[in-house]
């Protein structure tokens, strides 16, 4: 008996056949090499240019890209939009990889209580997220963002205050189906605490979806945060953000479209790209793969 339980921890949601079928999926490993630049260039970015993000220029307003040394030209104040947009990355992927972290451990924690308690509290929990998702997600997170005083970190737990519904849903689902397991069954028989075999025996099994979800979930709080900081409601100036530098561009779609084209590319890029990750690690992991 104690051979099962022990043999539960041997299972990882990560093993060579997995990391194999994954590296096998062009796209994702398209989002890797994507998300690594993006990442590289926010991080360095801003210390390999001649300008930074609050630099003013009145007189090189308005720059085309590959002006000088304003390679991807430069916004209404003169500002170079090189510069802007890496640091306006830094906080996009931020809050992002933020609110999904946090959006995450919400989510499982509730999904792990609900699938294996069940019961009045597995029922209880699980209407509350159904209450929560009847309520379309983006009207939450602008009554949210307008009632709060808008900062990174306000807009971070407002997105995974709206986010964590859906891992939890997952997590609580993947339970169920783990609960009744042999090695459940055996810890249940040695004497195991309900906490142990929640989160020492049950979780570490229930990885791979949660990483999956956590995944989609970045994309989703990106795009999320860049919809909320265009409508005016989130990371305020001049703190950039890829969303309000697209907000300050829509005036000038006509004269100077590059100010809306590259943090629209941006965002399409990150987003597109967690998505590929996200798709990859769900064909690796989807375990009816290793009987085909």
């Amino acid at each position: 008996m104690t051979a099962i339980v022990a043999n539960s921890r041997q299972e990882r949601w990560w093993n060579s056949r997995t990391a194999h079928r994954f590296m096998s999926h062009h796209l994702a490993l398209i989002g890797m090499v994507m998300i690594a630049v993006l990442t590289l260039a926010c991080v360095l970015g801003p210390y390999l240019l001649p300008y930074d993000s609050l630099h003013i220029d009145l007189r090189a307003r308005f720059a085309p890209p590959f002006t000088g040394h304003h390679y991807l030209g430069t916004d209404p104040l003169g500002r170079d939009l090189a510069a802007r947009l890496f640091m306006a990355g830094r906080i996009s992927l931020l809050v992002g990889f933020s609110a999904m972290l946090l959006s995450t451990l919400i989510g499982t924690l509730v999904g792990v209580l609900a699938g294996y308690r069940g019961g009045w509290l597995g029922t209880t929990l699980m209407r509350t997220v159904d209450g929560f998702l009847s309520f379309p997600s983006i009207f939450l997170v602008l009554a949210l963002s307008a009632a709060l005083k808008p900062s990174p970190m306000m807009i971070t737990v407002v997105i995974a205050a709206t986010s964590w519904m859906e891992v939890a849903r997952i997590v609580e689902a993947e339970v169920r189906s783990l609960r009744e397991r042999e090695f459940v069954q055996a810890g249940r028989m040695l004497g195991l605490s309900g906490t142990h075999i929640m989160f020492r025996e049950i979780l570490p099994n229930a990885m791979g979806p949660i990483i999956v979800a956590a995944t989609l979930t970045v994309a989703r709080a990106i795009l999320m945060e860049a919809y909320v900081s265009f409508l005016g409601y989130g990371i305020q100036p001049p703190l950039p953000s890829w969303g309000n530098m697209l907000n300050g561009a829509q005036q000038y779609l006509g004269t100077a479209p590059w100010l809306a084209i590259i943090p629209g590319a941006a965002i399409t890029i990150a987003v597109t790209s967690f998505n590929f990750i996200g798709d990859g690690l769900r064909d690796a992991l989807d375990v009816r793969g290793d009987h085909t």
